[in-house]
């Protein structure tokens, strides 16, 4: 923001607010009522508009006007003329030609969008009316700002960290509208506090094009003869949200992990009760649904019961029999290494056949690894390369551990996220797979240093929970 608005009563003179905006070389006033609330605005073009003349009709302009005039030729790069507007506060400025013959003007804020006209147009792409129709098509536009934004050699990371971020907006914009839907319809607003939450990768700030629905609800404690009548507002809640983000273009989940179903639909006080019960069996179907709700992060709330719920989570989870058993559970997510450090290939019939699963052999086995390290360390981030950097903190990893894992994960992000951005571009559906002759040599050697290093990492982590070194 700039410096403090002129502000003025409704019931002030023409003549005092055009001295009060001239005074402080301002270029509007704004019109606010006892509580400082803005009822309306002037601008220098209301004043030219609508209030001029300020002198006699026939005073010539030259008694009035700013001289000499700071001008640019026509052949100049447009930064130059930029870097002179900013400096000498500009805010319009002549062009003129070798003869000095006034050709255009520029207006500093139509030359600073040309300037940066790629991200304007992405400022465009992602924003649209707070309809589901208008929130299909930004989140239609995801996959097209992000081809620029890799052809702009922005990091992997970075870009899914966007990627997260418009999906999670795009969740909360949906709740809200939701909401407000209920409110307005007949359902009344809702019966108790509550967080919408993601899982997984969107939890993580990792996503992926086109994540499936991981979400759920965490409700504030409600006496139990509430039950029906909180229960019957939020599976309501639930089941628009779902359709609605399957409109969007967030397909359910094949798992059912949504808030729909009544696993993922508690109040603070059932989830606790619920994740203590699952550190206490840490067996079967129940390390299934740790996995993949220990990545939960909020997209619509205060946020207050998430982070409660996160400091119980944090606090219990560090029970070293949940964690041997939650790493047995895992070790079904191995790297693509076979022998001699062969990259090894997908031998499913099908049309990813002879090709490498980055996503089921690549990212899970580092992230599930990382993931049970910062439970063991009591760590409350959720993103992998921030839990890599703070288990470099406190001494779990070394130096070079931190540097080859968030290098691996950088690398193998890169190769995914690419390679659906190819495929979304030719029109085929999107997925995890990777083939060789899709990597440069460079690219495979590092992807074979990127799986040794997590190979090495999860052995180590074998003999730290299991104590098994073979």
């Amino acid at each position: 923001m700039g410096p403090p608005p002129v502000l003025v009563d409704a019931a002030d003179s023409c003549e005092k607010v055009v001295r009060k905006v001239r005074d402080a070389r301002a270029s509007s006033a704004l019109i606010v009522n006892h509580r400082q609330h803005p009822q309306g605005i002037v601008t220098e073009q209301d004043i030219c508009r609508k209030i001029a003349f300020q002198r006699d009709a026939d005073e010539p302009v030259s008694q009035v006007m700013t001289s000499p005039v700071k001008t640019v030729m026509d052949d100049s790069y447009l930064y130059h003329a930029i870097a002179e507007m900013r400096r000498s506060e500009l805010r319009h400025m002549p062009v003129v030609d070798s003869q000095d013959r006034t050709v255009g003007v520029l207006h500093l804020h139509e030359v600073l969008a040309a300037a940066a006209s790629q991200v304007v147009e992405q400022i465009d792409l992602l924003t649209h009316s707070e309809t589901i129709d208008g929130m299909k098509k930004t989140k239609a536009a995801q996959a097209e700002v992000s081809i620029q934004l890799l052809g702009d050699s922005v990091p992997a990371p970075e870009i899914q960290s966007l990627i997260t971020s418009i999906n999670n907006d795009l969740y909360r914009r949906i709740v809200g509208l939701i909401v407000w839907r209920m409110m307005t319809g007949g359902w009344g607003p809702p019966p108790v506090a509550f967080d919408v939450i993601v899982m997984g990768s969107g939890g993580r700030g990792e996503s992926y094009l086109y994540p499936d629905q991981d979400n759920g609800f965490i409700l504030e404690d409600y006496p139990d003869d509430r039950h029906e009548e909180v229960d019957r507002w939020f599976i309501e809640l639930a089941t628009r949200m779902t359709d609605a983000l399957n409109e969007t273009g967030f397909g359910y989940c094949n798992g059912n992990v949504m808030a729909t179903n009544p696993l993922w639909r508690k109040s603070i006080s059932q989830w606790r009760q619920q994740i203590s019960s699952w550190i206490g069996k840490g067996s079967g179907m129940v390390l299934r649904l740790a996995d993949i709700f220990f990545d939960f992060e909020a997209v619509y709330g205060n946020g207050v019961l998430t982070r409660r719920l996160r400091q119980h989570v944090t606090k219990v989870s560090r029970e070293a029999f949940f964690l041997r058993e939650m790493f047995k559970f895992d070790q079904e997510h191995e790297v693509a290494l076979g022998p001699f450090n062969r990259l090894l290939k997908d031998h499913h019939d099908g049309p990813q056949k002879g090709k490498i699963n980055l996503k089921l052999t690549g990212t899970l086995p580092l992230v599930g690894a990382v993931r049970i390290s910062a439970l063991a360390n009591g760590i409350a981030e959720t993103s992998t390369l921030k839990r890599i950097d703070r288990l470099l903190e406190n001494g779990w990893l070394n130096a070079d551990e931190q540097d080859y894992l968030a290098g691996a994960y950088r690398h193998i992000a890169k190769l995914l996220l690419r390679q659906q951005l190819r495929d979304f571009g030719k029109g085929k559906k999107v997925g995890n797979h990777v083939a060789k002759a899709d990597m440069s040599k460079r690219e495979r050697d590092m992807l074979i240093d990127a799986f040794k290093a997590i190979k090495k990492y999860r052995k180590r982590l074998r003999v730290e929970l299991t104590g098994d070194i073979f």
